[in-house]
């Protein structure tokens, strides 16, 4: 009986790939031989990671885009479906961010945060979902973030992105229903350590930080390059997604008025910092790489132990309000 034949190596494209989840991803789809084809705003980081990507054993070639231009998306996967001969997967990885008081913060840079993470997505499918059907299968990865489940108060206009993903994504799943080889997933991660921290806008007065237990990004990565094989339509990295969902059937004000407690303390006994609107506008200048460099070892096992308990919390709140609710 003779061997099954290797499976061929995946074709993928990958916008926002010049630095964090972005970046590790193509690094982790390289590493299983992939050929890929790369987007982003920055010539510098995706140059360093095309490099990274044929130091882990596969091929990367790049086109800097600015995905909320949909005539460049479309070019781009143009470009990405004759260079590669076909696309099985898309990754739509785009993302920023802008913390502070939604008054606070100019209403151009609320403005930029929905083109970037919320449109470019939608460009993205609206140029390879034609390439999808013309071929008979492929998988859209949308980067979502448990903030389209759970409202960011000082982030309004990136939970408005967020939400809107959700939205987008599970009417695109709708469409294509009919279409066994055609997925929409959907990736929901907690908090990442990527170097986004330092390309956010920023207009609180205080220096960002990450909260404990911040995920590696090439844990996501992991997730993404599994959809490959494996798609499902919706993947939660680093929190229970049934909590999520229970979460906000049950009490969808709680989270964001707790949250909005925490962020009124923090903004004010943080180490200060200046008002900028970060990497919003334009690129950064020097590559950044995956990884943001703010996780310490020693407090991941203290976080994890403290995710578990606060899960377990969670769920109990919930369950008691659904019971009082019957009574």
């Amino acid at each position: 009986m003779s061997a099954p034949a290797p499976r061929p190596a995946p074709r993928v494209v990958i916008t926002g790939a010049s630095s964090g989840i972005g970046a590790a991803t193509a690094i982790a789809f390289a590493r299983q031989g992939a050929t890929l084809f790369l987007g982003a705003r920055g010539a510098a980081g995706l140059d360093d990671i095309a490099r990274r990507c044929r130091d882990a054993g596969g091929t990367a070639e790049v086109q800097v885009v600015d995905t909320t231009d949909a005539a460049a998306v479309a070019a781009l996967a143009t470009a990405a479906r004759d260079r590669l001969g076909g696309i099985d997967l898309w990754f739509s990885c785009v993302g920023v961010g802008v913390v502070g008081r939604y008054q606070d913060v100019p209403i151009a840079d609320h403005t930029r945060v929905v083109e970037a993470n919320l449109l470019s997505h939608m460009n993205d499918a609206h140029a390879v979902l034609p390439i999808f059907l013309a071929q008979g299968h492929g998988t859209w990865v949308n980067m979502i973030s448990v903030g389209g489940f759970l409202a960011t108060p000082y982030a309004a206009a990136y939970a408005a992105s967020k939400f809107g993903l959700r939205g987008f994504s599970e009417a695109l799943r709708g469409e294509v229903s009919k279409k066994p080889r055609i997925h929409i997933c959907d990736v929901y991660p907690t908090f990442v350590d990527t170097p986004g921290i330092d390309h956010a806008g920023n207009y609180t007065g205080a220096r960002l930080s990450l909260p404990p237990g911040a995920l590696a990004p090439e844990t996501v990565a992991k997730a993404v390059v599994r959809l490959a094989r494996y798609p499902r339509n919706t993947t939660v990295v680093g929190a229970p997604g049934l909590a999520l969902k229970l979460g906000q059937f049950a009490a969808p004000n709680l989270g964001a008025a707790i949250m909005n407690g925490f962020m009124d303390v923090w903004s004010t006994r943080a180490d200060r910092g200046e008002d900028t609107p970060g990497a919003v506008f334009d690129p950064p200048a020097a590559p950044s790489g995956p990884d943001g460099g703010r996780r310490h070892p020693e407090r991941r096992r203290k976080a994890a132990a403290a995710a578990s308990a606060g899960a377990a919390v969670g769920f109990a709140a919930i369950g008691g309000w659904l019971w009082r609710r019957r009574r």
